[in-house]
């Protein structure tokens, strides 16, 4: 039984951590304490981070090994181990720290695959390449254009849904941070006993789709005494944080969380 009400939100790639702030309150409303704290050099608006585009330095040089040490600080600074839940690239982060021992329990949603689970699903690759900046300079940042968040993130909702939601919501991204993404940083030990661990994924996902995620909880040992378990939601594409109806993904986290 969980005794911890603190939940530390940890946000993907591509989008600002403000994708958070409805969820917060939602858990809010039920007891526990939040917070969503930002990547390095990503405290902004959405368009404040866009103005820096291309050319901000110190969130184009980032690597993925500060990015993952910037939350392990976070989690460890609570008097007892928080519960930890992460969206997209924050749900490989959150796996990491769940790997620790660093979490009371932890929830990765649409995760990006840790090292040993091979990407290969082509939507992964036609939504993600572009991040890596293959040719390109790594001082630079990437802004994934409207036409490729239709594809990753919004695909199957009203064009003035996610018109709405890229202008609220996406921000440059760190080359640096999705190419560290492929090495031993990213590593997990699928075999090590772990804290509660609940991987979701959306049938309408692209950018990670639903086989791939199942591919991730199919990795883990499941007989060495450790909480697993796995939840596909129908119709859910990987705005699964804003998309109309996220609040059942929600209950969903809330009602696990409390059978842990």
């Amino acid at each position: 039984m969980l005794t911890t009400r603190n939940i530390v939100f940890i946000t993907g790639a591509f989008v600002s951590s403000a994708c958070w702030d409805e969820w917060r309150v939602y858990f809010e409303n039920r007891g526990y304490k939040t917070v969503a704290p930002p990547w390095p050099f990503k405290n902004g608006t959405a368009a404040s981070l866009r103005a820096k585009q291309p050319n901000d330095v110190d969130l184009a040089t980032l690597t993925f090994k500060q990015l993952v040490d910037h939350y392990v600080s976070i989690v460890t600074s609570f008097p007892e181990k928080p519960i930890v839940i992460g969206h997209s690239l924050g749900g490989m982060i959150t796996q990491v720290i769940c790997n620790r021992g660093l979490a009371a329990a932890a929830v990765a949603i649409h995760s990006v695959p840790p090292q040993g689970v091979f990407p290969y699903e082509f939507s992964f690759l036609k939504a993600g390449w572009r991040v890596l900046g293959i040719g390109t300079s790594l001082k630079k940042t990437y802004l994934m254009s409207f036409k490729t968040w239709q594809y990753a993130f919004v695909n199957g909702m009203p064009y003035e849904e996610q018109k709405a939601a890229y202008d609220k919501f996406t921000i440059p991204e760190s080359k640096t941070v999705a190419r560290g993404a492929l090495t031993s940083d990213a590593k997990v030990d699928f075999s090590k006993p772990h804290p509660p661990l609940l991987l979701t994924a959306g049938t309408e996902g692209t950018i990670i789709p639903a086989h791939l995620s199942r591919r991730i909880y199919n990795k883990y040992k499941k007989n060495n005494g450790s909480v697993i378990e796995y939840k596909e939601f129908t119709g859910r594409n990987h705005f699964v944080l804003g998309q109309p109806g996220w609040e059942g993904d929600a209950d969903y986290i809330i009602d696990w969380l409390k059978r842990v």
